[in-house]
């Protein structure tokens, strides 16, 4: 869909009413049974959140905070609130992912291009993982004028942060919020992998969130029934190719800039804050099956996970939610 549509619409069928609109280079996707004088308000202010915390948190916008951190050369920058406390919640994540996530990785991925399919040369690749340590960001709170202000700044002038396997848990959080202040309790978000629910769907009935089937993009290999909860899924079959007969995925080792090796074609995981789920679903992804259900085990905030390997074969772990199959 064009990237400025917004359409509402509501179904007597389902009871629910619909919202589709394009943001963060994906279809966001909200619904609710609430009534429409609630819901259509509601809607529109996360949409306008969505395109607010876009305009922040993109790395490929000029005038973005994230942007113009990348292009300050080490000297500290101004940020909104927002940002900083993305920032700040994005390294705890990094911190206990033990090296598998690391939000300066855009040192890396700038040699990436998965739209054109080109390998980079393995020395740019070497030379950038020289700059990727999310130690070199700083954060720090200061006032002006009587306001106080807030600042991060690269110790590397050579990092480059990308925050796109953290921000949207963050954004899924605070819209849900929005929608709640909005007087909404019962509603569904989507914001292309990232999922929220809350409350229930008409006749009380729990809402149904797909594990997505790694071999067939429209195929899924079960559900999971859920109210109050966030499903993150990542995997290393959206942003993909081969070359040469190797294969290639977004996803990359901060310790060589290449596509982390990983036994899992993706990792489904559940928890009650969807910047929980969202936090720890790569360092999930790339520990594999194995060390990553025992990572879940040391982390009470993570309620389930669902490892998928290429064969479409489920393991999960502290799963009080068994997929219907």
């Amino acid at each position: 869909m064009p990237s400025d549509e917004y359409v509402l619409c509501s179904s007597g069928e389902t009871g629910l009413t619909t919202a589709v609109f394009c943001a963060f280079n994906t279809v966001v996707t909200l619904q609710s049974p609430d009534g429409q004088k609630l819901v259509a308000p509601a809607f529109a202010r996360a949409r306008d959140e969505c395109h607010r915390f876009e305009g922040l948190f993109s790395r490929h916008r000029a005038h973005s905070d994230i942007a113009r951190l990348n292009d300050a050369s080490g000297k500290a920058t101004e940020i909104h609130k927002d940002t900083y406390h993305l920032l700040q919640a994005a390294l705890l994540y990094c911190k206990k992912s033990r090296g598998r996530f690391d939000i300066t990785i855009g040192a890396a991925l700038r040699h990436w291009d998965f739209s054109e399919e080109i390998v980079p040369e393995p020395h740019l690749l070497e030379e950038a993982c020289c700059h990727v340590d999310w130690r070199a960001l700083e954060l720090f709170i200061g006032s002006a004028q009587g306001k106080t202000r807030y600042y991060a700044q690269l110790l590397d002038s050579l990092a480059a942060v990308d925050v796109g396997g953290i921000a949207k848990g963050f954004i899924a959080d605070s819209l849900t919020e929005t929608l709640q202040s909005g007087g909404l309790e019962n509603f569904l978000m989507n914001l292309g992998g990232n999922t929220v629910a809350r409350g229930l769907k008409p006749a009380g009935k729990l809402w149904r969130i797909g594990i997505q089937d790694p071999r067939s993009k429209e195929g899924i290999l079960g559900t999971l029934e859920i109210t109050d909860a966030s499903v993150v899924t990542s995997g290393i079959y959206e942003r993909c190719f081969e070359n040469d007969g190797q294969y290639y995925h977004h996803i990359l080792d901060p310790k060589t800039g290449f596509s982390v090796a990983t036994d899992v074609a993706g990792v489904t995981v559940v928890a009650q804050k969807s910047l929980d789920a969202e936090g720890y679903s790569t360092t999930l992804l790339a520990l594999g099956a194995e060390a990553g259900l025992a990572f879940a085990q040391e982390h009470p905030e993570i309620r389930a996970v669902y490892y998928v390997d290429c064969l479409g074969r489920v393991t999960s772990e502290k799963s009080g939610l068994d997929p219907v199959l």
